[in-house]
């Protein structure tokens, strides 16, 4: 393990903050931690974390900043100098998010703003919310699609290579599975800090935009919440883009859906595979390979490549 212990939660941008709260809550079945006029604090039923989603009312959509936890106060201390000594822009630290303590923020090549932490403030669950399990974060309400926790999330970018050597300068992280196209450039990579199989995933920018989002994903205990999920979403009027299906990278069982704004959400059966070999290799996929589909044939629909948030004139 390195410095880092884990991707602790993802702000989200939204320009119809009520229909997304709205959306997040009774519907994605994430609970309410806080909330002021502009920005929620929410989290899975199992997040240790006082949140692992932050909306933020703005003018527009895509993702405020990724904040990963340190493994120490001393780790966060290294990761600062070494982020500082690599030359990437950096916004210096903040201490005004009750969510956690100081923050430093640094910022990729392509926009994206990453915060690294280690102070932080646990999941408070109410009286009634609390779990017959001390081993739980809190109860399992069955609101919404009721995901367990935060997975991952996926980054556009116009040149993944230099995406990479951010992510393995400034946060230690390792590539588990990517994709190599026949014209020399990386098309995506899949990264971790532990030994999930990713906490983060980069894929090629096709919409000629900066520093967008492309899904957040969160994860259930088994295939069949996803079902579930679906059904609660076509009742709810939810945008279904892509799903239920599975993955030929990294093997997980999804779906895909716009929250009102526009940003799209993942829910994924993402717990089974581990990667526990200290010499485990990057599985690479080729161009050829990529373009079979999904694990089961299903092809991957155009407006997975094309839409991102914040839109772009080339979003379908």
């Amino acid at each position: 393990m390195g410095d880092v212990a884990h991707l602790g939660h993802v702000e989200v941008y939204s320009d119809r903050f009520e229909e997304s709260l709205d959306f997040y809550t009774r519907i994605y079945g994430l609970k309410l931690s806080l909330l002021e006029q502009d920005t929620a604090w929410l989290r899975a039923w199992d997040d240790y974390e006082f949140h692992s989603l932050k909306l933020t009312r703005h003018h527009t959509t895509g993702v405020g900043h990724i904040g990963y936890r340190a493994e120490s106060p001393e780790a966060l201390e290294r990761r600062v100098a070494a982020i500082t000594a690599a030359g990437y822009k950096t916004h210096g630290w903040f201490d005004d998010d009750p969510g956690h303590g100081r923050a430093f923020r640094f910022e990729d090549p392509f926009g994206h703003v990453f915060e690294l932490y280690y102070d932080t403030r646990r999941a408070e669950p109410a009286e009634g919310d609390r779990p017959a399990l001390k081993n739980m974060a809190s109860k399992f309400t069955a609101q919404g699609a009721s995901p367990r926790r935060l997975d991952h999330l996926n980054l556009l970018a116009t040149d993944v290579a230099a995406f990479r050597r951010f992510m393995e300068t400034c946060l230690g992280s390792r590539v588990t599975e990517m994709i190599q196209l026949d014209n020399g450039r990386v098309g995506g990579c899949w990264f971790t800090v532990n030994n999930k199989t990713y906490d983060l995933a980069c894929t090629e920018e096709h919409g000629r935009g900066d520093g967008r989002l492309h899904h957040v994903t969160y994860a259930t205990d088994q295939r069949e919440d996803i079902l579930r999920a679906a059904d609660i979403f076509l009742e709810n009027g939810v945008h279904i883009e892509t799903g239920p299906h599975k993955h030929a990278i990294q093997g997980t069982f999804f779906l895909y859906v716009w929250e009102p704004a526009g940003n799209r959400m993942e829910l994924a059966n993402a717990g089974a595979r581990l990667i526990l070999a200290p010499d485990h290799a990057p599985v690479v996929w080729t161009e050829t390979e990529r373009k079979k589909g999904q694990a089961w044939g299903l092809k991957t629909i155009e407006t997975f490549h094309t839409h991102g948030t914040p839109p772009v004139k080339s979003d379908h």
